[in-house]
């Protein structure tokens, strides 16, 4: 189990002190698929090399199955390090090593004979599928080809924990989808932890068990995916999980409506003609000016930002008609908060 606490880590620049990270606690269980999301300058790189002390805290702990890292010299923090391994978006290939080379490259530093160093690598090759790829060089390869042979280079070492820095933010949407399935199989299959640092949804969706929501340097929001993304509590969450909020509508909005917010927590509605159905049956017509669903979990996620008729009337009846469909919320929207 990793453990942090009350993590904090300042660098000095020339215009100062910078807090890249600022009183951060996270417990993440032996096992688990655990996404860290935020924007753009939220921390998040600094979080994740902190977890093996490649940035040391400024102050805080860095708890692995209840040793504090901090506390190691370099010596003893060695072997541990071989046990939490790191891909990055770079890839970070050895261009003049073979594919396979590049898989032996840490065997080779810790000792290992090279015929055995060898065998183990085919081994790994194999489970990331591409064995027949084992004498190209990185040049020869895909992008998505290249981070294939890096998460087996991670795992050489059979370490417990596995890091993901944007591991697949260089990727298109359709190699993304096949590391994202990767990674989530070796999960499965080996028991690996895993600590997914992203700044897009998708990545968080599609295979993570929890997040936290870092913005600022600071831990927000932490918990469940599928919680989180239902009934996100903390301007940060709320601005990841419903995009339509840090922008104009992008459908004009006429000026007697009343906005609201539909959210569907794992309803099946979700994926049936919901606002077309309330159009015919109660003849409630309503302005869709967002939508976005997504599955998490085998269950429908989302929300619609809709625009109803503000007479008394129908949007009585939308509410009435909205709200009694199964694990479907509605929240109004005021003008500020769109």
């Amino acid at each position: 189990m990793i453990e942090l606490k009350h993590l904090c880590k300042e660098f000095q620049t020339p215009d100062g002190t910078l807090e890249a990270l600022k009183d951060v606690s996270l417990t993440i269980p032996d096992g688990d698929v655990f996404g860290i999301i935020g924007m753009s300058g939220a921390g998040k790189s600094t979080l994740v090399r902190c977890i093996n002390l490649l940035e040391r805290p400024s102050s805080g702990s860095v708890l692995v199955d209840g040793v504090a890292l901090e506390g190691l010299s370099e010596q003893a923090l060695r072997p541990l390090r071989r046990q939490i391994t790191m891909i990055f978006q770079g890839f970070h290939l050895l261009a003049q090593r073979t594919v396979l080379r590049n898989v032996c490259f840490p065997l080779e530093l810790s000792g290992v004979r090279r015929r055995e160093a060898a065998r183990r690598a085919l081994e790994l090759l194999e489970l990331v599928g591409l064995a027949d790829k084992a004498g190209a060089y990185p040049a020869q390869l895909s992008g998505g080809q290249q981070q294939r042979v890096a998460i087996a280079r991670a795992l050489a070492t059979d370490p417990k924990v596995l890091l993901c820095d944007e591991a697949t933010s260089a990727l298109d949407p359709s190699t993304t989808h096949s590391i994202l399935e990767l990674i989530r199989d070796i999960n499965r299959r080996l028991g690996i932890t895993v600590v997914v640092i992203t700044h897009q949804m998708q990545v968080i969706e599609q295979i993570c068990r929890h997040v936290a929501i870092l913005d600022q340097g600071r831990v927000r929001e932490a918990g469940e995916v599928a919680e989180i993304f239902a009934h996100p509590k903390s301007a940060a969450a709320k601005r990841l999980v419903f995009p339509e909020g840090s922008g104009p509508s992008p459908v004009r909005r006429n000026a007697d409506e009343q906005l609201v917010r539909v959210i569907f927590n794992g309803a099946d509605a979700a994926g049936s003609p919901l606002i077309a159905r309330m159009a015919v049956e109660k003849g409630v017509e309503a302005n869709i000016l967002f939508a976005s669903t997504r599955t998490i979990g085998e269950k429908v996620y989302g929300s619609m930002l809709l625009g109803l008729p503000a007479g008394a009337g129908q949007l009585q009846t939308a509410r009435d008609y909205l709200t009694g469909v199964s694990n479907v919320v509605l929240e109004e929207v005021s003008d500020d908060a769109e």
